[in-house]
């Protein structure tokens, strides 16, 4: 019969009860994090598949209908991504037609990426994936406009305490 030590609120077994304790999955923000993001791609992508989107291909036309045409560079900050994960994206856009990319003429080593007629046109369907996520959405709008104030205030403290100086 193994015996329990009480630590911190959770159990472990008697055994372990000197070694170093390991904080719980459950108790993780980090880890409470990643699940929302995973639980809310997948919420989308009923959504976003009659438009022939992936999640992180939504999120980069979403951008490039705010502001095209943008570097990639420019793309990449505004995803918070590196241009390693951002390339290989775009070029699936590309091939799918939602998408050009092409030489800056006024720097040859900036690449210009903007949405094509195909890419622009996706932008009036976009109301049909807001509306059905909306209605997807277990909260109710004032609890979710609290909680992207909250997350955009976080986002932006932890890439300030991630920047290199």
């Amino acid at each position: 019969m193994t015996t329990t030590t009480e630590t911190r609120g959770s159990e472990v077994p008697a055994q372990d009860a000197g070694t170093i304790a390991v904080p719980r999955l459950d108790q993780q923000l980090c880890f409470a994090l990643y699940s929302a993001s995973g639980l809310m791609t997948k919420l989308y992508r009923p959504l976003l598949d009659p438009l022939g989107l992936t999640y992180p291909q939504y999120l980069a036309m979403l951008a490039l209908w705010q502001h095209a045409p943008s570097t990639v560079g420019e793309l990449g900050e505004a995803l918070g991504l590196d241009s390693a994960t951002l390339t290989p994206l775009l070029k699936r856009m590309e091939t799918n037609g939602l998408v050009t990319r092409r030489r800056d003429p006024a720097d040859e080593r900036r690449v210009l990426v903007e949405p094509t007629a195909q890419g622009q046109a996706l932008r009036a369907r976009v109301k049909d994936v807001t509306t059905g996520l909306a209605c997807a959405m277990p909260l109710k709008a004032e609890e979710l406009k609290s909680l992207h104030r909250t997350l955009t205030g976080f986002v932006a403290k932890l890439r300030d305490a991630t920047s290199t100086p």
